[in-house]
């Protein structure tokens, strides 16, 4: 790109003011006055790199981008073609100076000249399409109609993302006074060089959403036909993403909150997870936390020792010991105490307790499923 610049400075005569002027912009100085070339081939570039990121979507900033090459450079036509990367064949993404709908038969008419860029990686130029047997006769009379005979130039450049060419970009010109065919082809050069940036991202993100969409619909179909839970009916899209994310954690040993109001299937839920899990044909331990004394609850949790305190004449497993290798679903667990939460985040943390009265710690592997209706 640089070194294209430095070219175009180099078509500028000694002392063009243009070129002074250009070196005050840069300082903070004048404007460059108008009708240099040189100054307004760069004020295009650098008009073309401000349209490009003003958008993602490539057809939002193409035709701004051509509409602006036509108001500097005075040409008849212009096009940019896509080469589709799955096919081979070029398809113009957008083009200006032509008849509504006759899109498809400028290409098929210039078809064999752009392959040969797309092809080559070089630069082709036509000094006088009339003289060019592969341009459709059509085209050529209405290139001459209207110009008092004037040659009209096809001038055509590849636009190359690195060493891969991802398109074309091609325009025609009457041959005036101040149309100059190698400094042309190398404006277009360098504006093919901004637009590739632009190409090659637009066709990454396109690549990418694709790869989305398509991995959006394999796991829309797995959930549909590969996994369903027995115990849980419903086919719409809020039940298919209850199945999505009941299937993502079964065989995990994660502990897992559900939330739900009350009467939703919390339960049914939490036993089709147990039910896809590893641990299915162990031991699922069911308790609610909402449904008994605060005074109680510890001892049902945990398990008492005899004589741990009034009432308690034997020995007494917890549930935690009940489940151990199994599941133990914990219901509405934002109705228990703080006090309890305590000793329920050591089970959880450490994987022991101690049975109320005792101070020996047991060891249990136990996957806990809790679920509430609170908004915790």
């Amino acid at each position: 790109m640089e070194t294209g610049v430095r070219k175009m400075l180099d078509d500028c005569p000694p002392g063009c003011p243009g070129v002074e002027a250009l070196g005050l912009d840069r300082l903070g100085g004048a404007a460059a006055p108008s009708g240099c070339r040189v100054v307004d081939e760069l004020s295009l570039l650098f008009g073309i790199s401000y349209t490009l990121e003003s958008s993602l979507e490539l057809r939002d900033v193409i035709r701004p981008v051509l509409l602006k090459m036509a108001e500097v450079l005075g040409m008849k036509r212009g096009t940019i073609t896509i080469l589709n990367p799955d096919h081979g064949e070029v398809t113009i993404s957008e083009a200006v100076g032509l008849p509504a709908g006759r899109e498809a038969e400028y290409l098929q008419a210039c078809r064999e000249l752009i392959r040969q860029v797309t092809d080559s990686g070089q630069a082709l130029v036509v000094q006088d399409i009339s003289k060019e047997p592969v341009l459709n006769e059509r085209w050529l009379d209405e290139n001459r109609s209207g110009q008092n005979d004037a040659a009209v130039a096809y001038i055509c450049v590849p636009i190359k993302f690195g060493a891969e060419v991802v398109g074309a970009l091609s325009v025609e010109r009457v041959l005036n006074g101040r149309a100059r065919l190698s400094s042309d082809r190398r404006l277009l050069s360098l504006i093919a060089n901004v637009i590739a940036q632009t190409v090659h991202f637009h066709r990454a993100t396109q690549e990418k959403l694709v790869a989305l969409q398509r991995e959006n619909e394999r796991l829309q179909e797995q959930i549909q036909t590969n996994f369903r839970p027995k115990n849980i009916i419903g086919n719409s899209n809020a039940m298919r993403s209850v199945f999505l994310h009941i299937e993502q954690v079964a065989n995990s040993t994660t502990t897992v909150l559900i939330r739900g109001e009350s009467g939703v299937g919390k339960e049914l839920v939490a036993r089709a997870l147990h039910e896809q899990s590893p641990r299915k044909g162990k031991s699922f331990v069911k308790f609610n936390c909402a449904a008994l004394p605060e005074s109680i609850i510890e001892s049902e949790l945990f398990g008492h020792e005899k004589g741990a305190f009034t009432g308690a004449v034997s020995m007494r497993k917890g549930r935690f010991e009940i489940a151990d290798g199994g599941t133990m679903f914990l219901d509405e667990i934002g109705d228990l105490s703080p006090p309890t939460q305590v000793k329920l985040l050591r089970v959880l943390q450490e994987r022991e307790f101690e049975r109320v009265g005792s101070q020996t710690p047991i060891r249990c592997d136990v996957r806990i499923i809790t679920a509430t209706s609170r908004n915790l």
